[in-house]
C-alpha cells in the first residue's frame, strides 16, 4: 500500500482513537478527583499533551513504518520514510529502529547514512557534477544524471586555495559551507605539492572514540565552541599519497590511502567497520528531521578551526590503485570498469585492499574492487563505492583527484 493510502487509514481511525483517549483522560480525571476527597495529600495526574499521531498503538505503528519501509526502496520515493521520522519523537524512534544500515540493506536514508559503510556485495553508484565557474563539486546519488536534475544531493565540497594547500569544504547543502554551520560535514586538505591529502571528520568514527576525546578537548576549545551542543574540533581519519613522476614516465598515477579509522580486520571473515549511529550532540531531541531530503539539521555537526588527530587502528586498511594494463591497439592505459566509466582520463582509478600476506585475508576480499571513479562526461563522473568505505569517505577520496599535481603525471 502507498503512503498516501495509509495516511487516509490513519485519518479514519484518528477520530477513533482521539475519543478512547480522551475517554481514558478523562476517566483518569475522575479517578483523581475521586481520590482527592480521601487522601488530599495525593497529587493529580499530569497529562501531557504529545499530539494525536504519538498516540498510535506500538504495534500499528511498527507495522504502518515497516511496510512504508519496504515499499519504498528508492529516491524521491523514499522521502516518505523521512517523512514519516518527522511526525513525532515516537514515530522518529520507530523510523530509525526499523531503517537498516546501508550494509545491511544497500539504502541510503538519513544523513549519518553518509558516515556508514557501504554495502558488501553489489556498490553504491553516484556520481559526481563539477561546476568550474564556482569550484564546486556535487555528489549525487544515482546511476547517471537525469535530464531534469532532480536526482537525489547527497553531499557538495567547496575547492578553497590556500598561500600553501589546498581545501575542499564538505557540506550537506550547496550554498553553506561556514565550519561553523551545522550542514559543515568534514574536510579534505592538500600539502603545498598537491601530493598528499588528508580527511578530516567532524566526528570520530565510534561512540568509544568520541567518549576517550571528550575530556581532551572539552576545555581546549570550550572557549571556541559556536554552540554548546555541538563539538568544537575534527578529527584525521584518512591519508592520501601519490607518488611523485621525477622521471616523468608514461603511465597514470599512483595512489595509497592510509584509512586509520578502518582496521585490516574489516575485511577479514567476521570482520566489522566502523559504524556511526547517530551524530554527536544532534538536535533530534529537540529539532524536528526535515522531510524535504536528506539535509536533516538535527543529524548535523559544526566544526572549528582545531583538529584532532582521530583513533588510529594499529592494523589500518591500506587501499591502492588498481595497476592498468597498455592496450596496444588503442596505446593506452586501461582499466575494466564495467561500463561506468566511457572517457579516458589521468582521473581515472580504482582503489583495491593492499594486504600483508601475514594478514588472514582472502584472495577474492583482495581482488574487490573498493572504490572506482572515472570520466563520463567533460564535468561529470561515476563514483561507485563499498564498504568498507562510506559515502563521505568516497568522496573525499575523489576529490583529491580533481587537484593539480604537476609531480605526479
Amino acid at each position: 500500500m502507498s503512503f498516501k493510502g495509509i495516511v487516509r487509514e490513519l485519518r479514519e481511525m484518528r477520530d477513533g482513537i482521539g475519543s478512547i483517549s480522551r475517554r481514558g483522560i478523562e476517566g483518569r480525571h475522575w479517578r483523581n478527583r475521586t481520590r482527592s476527597h480521601i487522601a488530599p495529600d495525593v497529587a493529580p495526574c499530569v497529562v501531557i499533551n504529545q499530539g494525536q499521531w504519538a498516540n498510535l498503538p506500538p504495534e500499528l505503528l511498527l507495522d504502518i513504518i515497516r511496510r512504508v519501509e519496504e515499499s519504498e526502496t528508492s529516491w524521491p520515493a523514499r522521502t516518505v520514510v523521512v517523512c514519516c521520522a518527522s511526525v513525532c519523537k515516537s514515530w522518529r524512534d520507530v523510523t530509525k529502529e526499523i531503517v537498516k544500515t546501508p550494509e545491511e540493506c544497500g539504502r541510503l536514508t538519513f544523513p549519518i547514512s553518509l558516515k556508514q559503510p557501504g554495502p558488501r556485495d553489489a556498490p553504491i553508484q553516484c556520481y559526481i557534477r563539477r561546476d568550474r565557474a564556482t569550484s564546486t563539486y556535487r555528489l549525487y546519488f544515482g546511476l547517471t544524471p537525469s535530464e531534469d536534475e532532480s536526482d537525489k544531493l547527497l553531499l557538495v565540497a567547496k575547492k578553497i586555495r590556500k598561500a600553501t594547500s589546498t581545501e575542499f569544504a564538505i557540506s550537506l547543502v550547496a550554498d553553506d559551507f561556514s565550519r561553523a554551520s551545522s550542514t559543515y560535514v568534514g574536510k579534505l586538505r592538500s600539502n603545498f605539492l598537491g601530493t598528499k591529502f588528508t580527511i578530516y571528520d567532524s566526528q570520530p568514527p565510534t561512540d568509544a572514540a568520541t567518549l576517550h576525546n571528550h575530556n581532551h578537548s572539552s576545555q581546549r576549545f570550550h572557549k571556541r565552541q559556536v554552540s554548546p551542543r555541538l563539538p568544537a574540533c575534527s578529527y584525521s581519519v584518512a591519508t592520501i599519497s601519490y607518488e611523485l613522476n621525477v622521471l616523468r614516465t608514461r603511465g597514470p598515477r599512483r595512489m595509497n590511502c592510509l584509512m586509520q579509522s578502518i582496521p585490516i580486520s574489516s575485511i577479514q571473515e567476521g570482520g566489522t567497520a566502523p559504524t556511526p549511529k547517530s551524530f554527536p550532540q544532534s538536535f533530534e531531541d529537540t529539532h524536528p528531521i526535515s522531510s524535504s531530503s536528506l539535509k536533516i539539521k538535527d543529524m548535523s555537526v559544526t566544526h572549528s578551526t582545531s583538529s584532532l588527530s582521530g583513533p588510529i587502528c594499529v592494523d589500518s586498511l591500506m587501499l591502492k590503485n588498481k595497476a592498468p594494463r597498455w592496450h596496444e591497439q588503442l596505446q593506452c592505459w586501461c582499466l575494466n570498469f564495467k561500463g561506468r566509466v566511457t572517457v579516458a582520463s589521468v582521473k581515472n582509478f580504482q582503489l583495491v585492499a593492499s594486504v600483508d600476506p601475514s594478514h588472514n585475508v582472502s584472495a577474492a576480499e583482495q581482488d574487490k574492487v573498493i572504490l572506482q571513479f572515472g570520466k563520463i562526461g567533460k564535468d561529470i563522473f561515476t563514483m561507485d563505492y563499498r564498504y568498507p568505505l562510506s559515502a563521505y569517505q568516497a568522496f573525499a577520496i575523489c576529490l583529491s583527484s580533481f587537484d593539480t599535481k604537476p609531480a605526479c603525471e
